[in-house]
Formats: C-alpha cells, sequence, structure tokens
C-alpha cells in the first residue's frame, strides 16, 4: 500500500495535520471523506485539490467518500466567506447532484465490486429527518459554545473589519458538518476527513464530537488554499470561474488557462493537478529551467489536466484551435473546429455583425471589408493590402478583389475569419 502522506507531502498538498494521522492509515485501509456544496451544477477547478487528494487516497488502496453538502448546502458554510450565501432549494441540489457525480466519475473508481470503491451521499439524507430537538439534545450539548467561538472562521465573521455580524443558522454550521463526520464514523467507519485549510475548523469539530460522543478517534487533514504565485485567487479569471463542465468553460479555454500559468505556479500546479511521478515531475521541472522559453512544464500540465477532466480529443482539439492563433494552423483545421471553440479562441478580437441575405445574391469584397464593417478604413486601402497578398479570408489567402463572398464562404453558416497581416483578426457573424 503506498503511502498517502508521503505522497501529499512531496506534492506539496499538506497544510495541517492531525497527530497519528499516519499511524491509522498504515494500520488499515482506511475510510476517508471530502464534503462538496453543490452549489453550482458543476464542479470548478477551485475543488480540484480536494479532489486529487481522494484521488490519491483511493491509489494509495484507501476509501474515498465524497460527502454532496445538500443539508450543509441550504445553510451556507461561513469559512472564509464575508457574507451569507444563497440558499438553494432541494430540486435544484438533487440536479446539482447528479450533475457533480458524473464529473467525479473521472476522478474516482465507483466500482462497487472493489472494498475500496467510492461512493457519494448527501448529508441531506441522514439530516432532514432529525427535528431541532432532537439536534440540540444529541449533538448541541457535547459542544460547548466557548469552543465553537473560538474557531477561526467565526471570529473572523465576528470581528472582521467590515463584518455585518453572523447568523444563528451559519454559526451552527460546524455543528452540522460534525454531525456528518459523527453520521459517517458510526455507518461507515469514517475515520478522516479532508478539505481545505480554511475547513481545519469545521472538521476538528467533527473528531471532538466523535470523541465526546462515541470515545472513538478520527483524524483530520486538509491541504492548502491555492494561490497564484502574485497572490491573487486561483481559478478565477476576468469572466469566472474556470469549471469543469465544458458548457461553462469550452476544453479550449480550460487547456488555455493552465498553459498560461506562470513558471513558479506550473511548478506548484503540476504536482498538484496532475499523476505524473515524482522523478517525472523533477525532471519536466529540470527540463523546463534550461529552457524556459519553450514553456514544457506549462504545456505538459495544459495536456495532462486537459486529458482528464475531458478527453485526449478534447485536448487535441484544443491544440490544434491553439495553433489558429499563434501558429500555422491550415484552412482544414479552422474547418474543423465546432462554433463554440471558434468563439472561445477568437473572443477579444473585432467583431462585426451582418445580414446573412446580403451574401445570398454575393457581396462585393471591397464593399464588405470597408462598408459593410470597418476593417479597413477606405477601399483603397483594402484593395492595396489584397493586392499586395496581406489578406486571408478561412485561412486561406484572398487575391481576388473581384470575387464575390457568398454563403458558401461561412464557416459552420455564420462566421467569415479575416486576417489582416500576421497577427491582426476580424470575425463577422453573419445572421
Amino acid at each position: 500500500m503506498q503511502d498517502f502522506i508521503s505522497e501529499l507531502r512531496w506534492r506539496g498538498m499538506i497544510h495541517d495535520l492531525m497527530p497519528d494521522t499516519d499511524k491509522q492509515l498504515e494500520k488499515e485501509m482506511t475510510t476517508a471523506y471530502v464534503g462538496i456544496d453543490p452549489t453550482a451544477d458543476s464542479l470548478h477547478i477551485g475543488h480540484l485539490c480536494s479532489v486529487m487528494m481522494l484521488k490519491h487516497f483511493q491509489r494509495c488502496g484507501h476509501k474515498p467518500i465524497v460527502v454532496v453538502g445538500g443539508a450543509t448546502g441550504m445553510i451556507g458554510d461561513p469559512s472564509g466567506k464575508s457574507d451569507e450565501r444563497n440558499l438553494l432549494d432541494e430540486k435544484t441540489l438533487r440536479h446539482n447532484q447528479e450533475c457533480i457525480k458524473k464529473q467525479l466519475h473521472k476522478f474516482l473508481n465507483f466500482n462497487d465490486n472493489a472494498p475500496n470503491s467510492a461512493e457519494l451521499v448527501n448529508n441531506y439524507d441522514w439530516t432532514k429527518d432529525v427535528t431541532f430537538l432532537d439536534f440540540v439534545r444529541n449533538i448541541g450539548k457535547h459542544i460547548t459554545v466557548n469552543y465553537m467561538m473560538s474557531k477561526d472562521s467565526v471570529k473572523k465573521r465576528l470581528n472582521g473589519e467590515y463584518s455585518v455580524g453572523m447568523s444563528f443558522t451559519e454559526f451552527t454550521y460546524q455543528l452540522l458538518q460534525g454531525f456528518d463526520f459523527l453520521h459517517l464514523y458510526r455507518e461507515k467507519n469514517c475515520k478522516l476527513q479532508m478539505g481545505g485549510s480554511d475547513q481545519w475548523g469545521n472538521i476538528t469539530t467533527g473528531t471532538e464530537l466523535i470523541r465526546r460522543t462515541e470515545g472513538g478517534e478520527a483524524f483530520a487533514l486538509t491541504c492548502p488554499l491555492i494561490t497564484k504565485a502574485d497572490g491573487t485567487k486561483f481559478g478565477k479569471t476576468e469572466s469566472g470561474n474556470i469549471w469543469l463542465s465544458a458548457e461553462y468553460t469550452s476544453p479550449y479555454k480550460f487547456y488555455q488557462f493552465w498553459l498560461n500559468t506562470a513558471d513558479d505556479d506550473a511548478e506548484r500546479y503540476v504536482k498538484i493537478f496532475t499523476n505524473l511521478t515524482e522523478n517525472d515531475v523533477n525532471q519536466l521541472i529540470s527540463e523546463h529551467k534550461t529552457a524556459p522559453h519553450l514553456r514544457l512544464l506549462q504545456k505538459r500540465l495544459a495536456k495532462e489536466v486537459t486529458i482528464m477532466v475531458h478527453s485526449e480529443q478534447d485536448y487535441n482539439a484544443a491544440v490544434e484551435a491553439s495553433e489558429i492563433l499563434f501558429g500555422n494552423s491550415t484552412a482544414e483545421t479552422l474547418h474543423k473546429i465546432d462554433e463554440n471553440t471558434l468563439l472561445a479562441v477568437f473572443e477579444g478580437v473585432p467583431q462585426f455583425k451582418i445580414d446573412k441575405n446580403l451574401l445570398k445574391n454575393g457581396v462585393q469584397p471591397l464593399n464588405l471589408l470597408a462598408e459593410l464593417t470597418t476593417i479597413f478604413p477606405s477601399k483603397s486601402e483594402a484593395r492595396k493590402t489584397v493586392q499586395a497578398n496581406g489578406l486571408s479570408l478561412n485561412k486561406e489567402k484572398f487575391t481576388d478583389i473581384d470575387k464575390t463572398i457568398t454563403v458558401d464562404n461561412l464557416l459552420n453558416d455564420k462566421y467569415l475569419l479575416f486576417q489582416k497581416g500576421k497577427k491582426n483578426y476580424f470575425l463577422i457573424i453573419v445572421k
């Protein structure tokens, strides 16, 4: 059985570790869980560190459980938050749970025949029928208010510079999370909870509850909260989260996120977010440092994570799409990519909209380039560029100034892509 703690340690994935956790893992196949709030119907890369911990845990011979926080998601965890979060209804939570489970199948083995098969459970199922009186009598009496007040997540909300206080609902969150741990300890012999470092207070409330109610021993392990080298939040871009769902973040955009990682970040991320061995990682880092301009580290990181989250086919398509902007791709490549990828590749380039009826009988190129759009300031400049071989349409040189442009020229029956010189692209959307 591979040593899980050693595996996480070289990967830089341990922030806090309860004493004797390693001894428990050496003693027997151990069950551990990670909680995920089902606030959306997709995971984002902020979840990936916890999911990778479970992946390594299972690979080392232990049993992983994912707890979808259907009950706790209805309350909202105060840890690391300055405001209360929106509460979700049960129908939305169940939908989100199913979508999340499909994504987790790419990381964990849910094969029922394996002794360390992964499980996904929803804490709403064992919480919904517990009355308030039962909860305060059987759970609340074991944990003092003083103990709860000592948690950083509580103190920061109560004493923060812009504090708006904390509702009783949020204050009880750590008790509910502790109740989850207790339930899983009783029902599934779960002895370890893992999560981000902001969860340490909630997790240790659970270990304390198990000690006081069962006289049992349970353990806690947290990973660091991932940040960028410049201190900004990992996984956030100007357009929001980087999602694992292709519907919300295209595989091309997903690939580009990892490809554009800074060198210092790439060194850490390749350990945390891939399955590469320590020897492979060290060799890759060494090769990268001898020729950083080749960005070998970023390319391998982007490849590994894109294939793991999406597929090898999506990775290859993302590489081909990248060549359209930054390499010597052909018209054939351009015609192969789907509409979402096309729009992702050319997000940010100047775009124009014209009526499709204009193309049915054909439109003169100079009219299109200088009147219907402003790709060129004048027809004469457009003519000069075409005559000088400086214009391409859909990645093919455009040399015949008298040849009309029709619907037959459209990409995906909707787009025209002009390229002026090497780097200036213009996308015409035809509706």
